[in-house]
């Protein structure tokens, strides 16, 4: 491997300071604080590389590991796979608040839960937009596997309702009740 003389750089030559830069770095300088660009990395979680495709195995791997467990009929499974899921989505991202992370925000993502962090609030983002229809999906997944059984119908309607009701722009920031104010 071919190792760039910096030395040579070091001089006064006509490849100037940017390639000095470029291909030795700047001795003495650290970058201190910098770890993430994101004031809060909260926000772009669900933007970045690969974790649609994550989402929906971890989706697939908790149905098969339901689908093992013996005497479990296959419409029960379903809608086991849609009530976990729909609770681990509620929970996460319209319940816990604030973030695991020291933010330089001046606290404003302290009472915000990760729902209204996401995308710094702005609405209809890709992000969002997966994030909302992936529960309609697993619902008409559910709804057919179960062969509409009423039962089973009813359990996962109201299901979905609970994780597509706090996602509306306009419960942004509303606490039903006085339920997870602080």
């Amino acid at each position: 491997m071919y190792r760039f003389n910096c030395e040579y750089f070091n001089q006064k030559t006509s490849a100037g300071f940017a390639t000095y830069f470029l291909l030795c770095g700047h001795p003495g300088t650290m970058n201190v604080g910098t770890a993430h660009s994101e004031v809060n990395p909260n926000t772009r979680v669900m933007s970045s590389r690969g974790i649609w495709l994550s989402y929906v195995l971890g989706i697939g791997l908790l149905h098969v590991i339901l689908l093992s467990i013996p005497f479990v009929s296959v419409p029960v499974v379903w809608t086991l796979t849609n009530l976990i899921h729909n609770m681990c989505m509620y929970i996460f991202l319209h319940t816990v608040k604030g973030t695991p992370f020291e933010t330089p925000d001046q606290g404003k993502a302290r009472l915000l839960t990760h729902w209204e962090q996401m995308d710094y609030g702005v609405q209809f983002t890709a992000s969002r937009k997966f994030l909302t229809i992936t529960p309609i999906i697993l619902y008409f997944l559910t709804s057919f596997y179960t062969k509409y059984d009423k039962v089973h119908f009813v359990i996962n309607t109201v299901s979905l309702l609970t994780v597509l009701i706090p996602k509306l722009p306009q419960l942004h920031g509303v606490r039903l009740f006085g339920i997870n104010r602080y």
